[in-house]
């Protein structure tokens, strides 16, 4: 009898397991961007033939299995090398090429659990390769390691589908034509290609957290894509500090999601929010992930110094209530470490607390001439500032300048709230 949930079962199946899948395939072709492809191809088969047919016993082995069979078929049309193609046939058995129908279930695909991780390490080595643009390897990293369709990642990031389709045909041509081994790097290499990993994973998670454009203030399964992608690299990657520290950052920033949007979706400040709704175990598990940073490292870094910010205020009863001296602290280590205008922003808004809005101002005015002169961040503290010193008249010019540059439908009717408070 056909199984009328197998469209479901595929797509699951494909989440879960589509980076084993993709990893396993790029490992047995050497070929990245064929692998991703024969995923794709095994994908479509399954949604013929699983509501049909019913869910086999075996769903990844099954999708493995199409996929090697597929491959044997195009090594056979490309008249590749017989030791190539004996190769890849050894572990299949006698059966030939793929002829359509349900193959078998696939039981004898044998899922080495270490074999597995080194492929899905891989996968994201290759996925964040510093050949590629942001935009690409955001795209990719969506795609083949978190199994999203194109039209799911074109959603997340706010563009065509047929952008976030030529962005990764781009990104797998790109990486062919380098020869980009499927393989995670060492040495060095592993350094900086890991850097652009976890780059990556941040990029998508701010996105979630904070969209930069649309009519939402928080998008969940962005972030918690990013989220469940760094716990997944925690694991592969357990003796670097810093992997341990972006998802110790991420935990503790997802902690706060269920206060920050309100009964009718309008953000909610963190001043305002109702701390009895934050998620303690995110937090519980986010301390943990800081706690095991320092361990496995000399010192945290950017990613560590955040996580330990958003600690600050995770064990705060209210905002009076967090050390603020800390914060500063942690925001001028941050500084040195990893400097930007954002951080040097937001270590005002910390030394506003701590020591009051003037000394705050003056580090907000250095920032007027550098990157931050055309965002809607700088007039947004700085109208906050000029609030808190009782210039009202001034303060309502910043905000209306942040209003204008604001993308972000809900934030923008906060500033509007601000300003025309001040106005009241």
């Amino acid at each position: 009898m056909a199984d009328p949930t197998g469209r479901g079962a595929v797509a699951a199946v494909w989440r879960i397991e589509s980076a084993r899948i993709v990893g396993a395939l790029a490992r047995y072709t050497g070929d990245f961007a064929m692998a991703e492809d024969l995923a794709q191809e095994a994908f479509a088969e399954a949604l013929v033939n699983w509501p049909r047919d019913g869910v086999p016993t075996n769903p990844a082995g099954w999708l493995l299995t199409v996929g090697r069979r597929r491959a044997i078929d195009a090594f056979r049309r490309r008249s590749l090398r017989d030791e190539k193609y004996a190769v890849l046939a050894g572990g299949l058995g006698e059966g030939g090429a793929y002829s359509g129908g349900p193959p078998p279930d696939a039981d004898d695909v044998l899922w080495e659990a270490d074999q597995v991780d080194d492929d899905v390490l891989s996968l994201m080595f290759i996925s964040c390769h510093p050949l590629l643009s942001r935009e690409a390897r955001v795209a990719l990293t969506l795609r083949v390691v978190g199994g999203l369709t194109s039209d799911e990642i074109a959603k997340a990031c706010l563009v065509p589908t047929a952008t976030v389709q030529a962005r990764i045909t781009r990104a797998k041509k790109t990486l062919g034509a380098a020869g980009v081994p499927f393989a995670a790097p060492t040495g060095p290499e592993r350094a900086e290609r890991l850097g652009s990993v976890l780059s990556s994973l941040y990029l998508i998670f701010t996105e979630g957290s904070s969209p930069t454009s649309g009519g939402e203030v928080i998008r969940v399964d962005l972030a918690g894509e990013a989220l469940r992608l760094a716990r997944v690299l925690t694991r592969l990657v357990s003796d670097e500090a810093e992997v341990h520290g972006l998802l110790a950052l991420l935990e503790l920033t997802a902690a706060r999601f269920p206060a920050r949007t309100g009964p009718d979706g309008e953000p909610v400040l963190l001043e305002q929010q109702d701390r009895g709704r934050w998620d303690t175990a995110a937090i519980a598990r986010g301390r943990a992930a800081l706690a095991k940073a320092g361990e496995v490292g000399r010192g945290l870094g950017a990613y560590g110094l955040q996580a330990a910010i958003a600690e600050c205020h995770a064990v705060a009863g209210s905002v009076e209530e967090t050390d603020w001296n800390r914060v500063v602290q942690l925001y001028a280590a941050l500084g040195t470490l990893a400097p930007s205008p954002v951080v040097d922003l937001n270590r005002a808004v910390a030394v506003a607390m701590a020591d009051g809005p003037a000394a705050a101002l003056a580090i907000v005015d250095d920032l007027a001439a550098g990157p931050l002169a055309k965002s809607h961040l700088l007039p947004t503290v700085r109208g906050e500032l000029l609030a808190r010193l009782d210039r009202a008249a001034d303060a309502r010019a910043e905000f209306d300048t942040a209003i204008a540059r604001c993308d972000n439908e809900r934030e923008r009717a906060v500033l509007t709230r601000k300003r025309d408070n001040l106005r009241a």
